[in-house]
Order: C-alpha cells, then structure tokens, then sequence
C-alpha cells in the first residue's frame, strides 16, 4: 500500500482529534492530570557570582547553608549576558565547589603499562612532573634553527591555559612557558 503525504496528513489529524474528542467525553482526566503544587522553601543564603570560565561574564547564583557549603549553583536569571541560561562549562560550575564530594584532593598516579591510577604526595608528583619536563626539553631543545639563528627553543612541550585562571596566574603561566622555550602556548577558549 502507498501512502501519500496528503494521506498521511488526513490520517494524522483523524488520529489526533480522535484522543481529544476521548479526553472531552471522558470528562478531561486522560490527558490532564491534577497538577501538583510543589511547596518552595529557601535552604540557604543566595549569593550572585560571575562564572570563572571564559570572559563572557555570565551571571551565577550560589545558595550556600549556614555553615557555608554550597548547596545549589544556577543561572542567574535578572543578569544580562546569560539570563539565566548556562553552557556546558558554567554548568558545570558546581565541580568548582570545595565541598565537591567527588572533588579530587590528592595527585593520583598512572604508571605507564598500568591500569589503575595510585594516589601520591604531593612532592613526589611534584618533583616527577618537573623532571619529565626538564628530560623532555634537554632531549629536543634547539639552540639554533637549520639556517643558524639562536632559536632557544623546544618544540616537544606545549602548554595549555584555562579560563579558571585570573590575569596573574595566566601572565606567569606563560612566563614560565616562554623561559623554557616553549613555542606551543594556547588557551582553551580558543580552541
């Protein structure tokens, strides 16, 4: 059997006003349930923030408790970026939160051919971090390029910025990056 579009339409609207035609003589209780009335209260002090990712400046509302754990992060519905509405990083503002129970609070560990991340001292990652940078940069640093030049660079290392970081830390983020060398310098809101 062929249906046609005209077909399908007729069939479509035969269908549609028959389940309303059934609500109506069945007195309205097929399609409309009583609508529950959900009692609001107010758990905690609300305090209006900007959302630390990018520049935009959208507006956030923390509600914390009395003893200051935040509760609840949500868009800010009176600002005029965002009213109210959040992207996929601003909703995710409340993994920011120091009372974040999934918040990670020590270095966790792979060792390469390992399945399962250890959990390390601080100074120990610390001090393994600085020495794989430092083998990194002495195996492929390059004091001059192909024509003779003085480069002083390293090609094998890039480092990558985030909006969570304030002007300071970025400046000396890429202090750091341009006193090893590094030529690979971006930020993930370009990306």
């Amino acid at each position: 059997m062929e249906l046609s579009r005209r077909d399908f339409l007729k069939g479509s609207a035969a269908g549609i006003g028959g389940v309303f035609l059934f609500d109506a003589l069945a007195g309205g209780v097929a399609l409309a349930a009583p609508i529950k009335k959900i009692q609001l209260t107010r758990q905690g002090k609300e305090t209006p923030t900007i959302c630390p990712y990018d520049a935009s400046g959208c507006g956030f509302i923390v509600m914390a408790d009395a003893k200051g754990k935040v509760i609840n992060i949500e868009g800010d519905p009176d600002h005029p970026i965002n009213r109210g509405a959040a992207c996929a990083k601003g909703a995710s503002l409340r993994q920011l939160s120091a009372d974040n129970p999934w918040r990670l609070t020590r270095p966790l560990y792979r060792a390469p051919g390992a399945a399962d991340w250890q959990p390390v001292e601080w100074g120990w990652a610390l001090d393994k971090i600085a020495r794989n940078i430092k083998d990194t940069r002495d195996a492929a640093f390059l004091p001059r390029d192909k024509d003779g030049n003085i480069v002083n660079r390293t090609e094998s290392i890039a480092c990558l910025g985030g909006s969570a970081l304030d002007n300071e830390e970025c400046y000396l983020l890429v202090k750091m990056a341009r006193a090893l060398g590094l030529v690979y310098i971006e930020h993930h809101a370009r990306i």
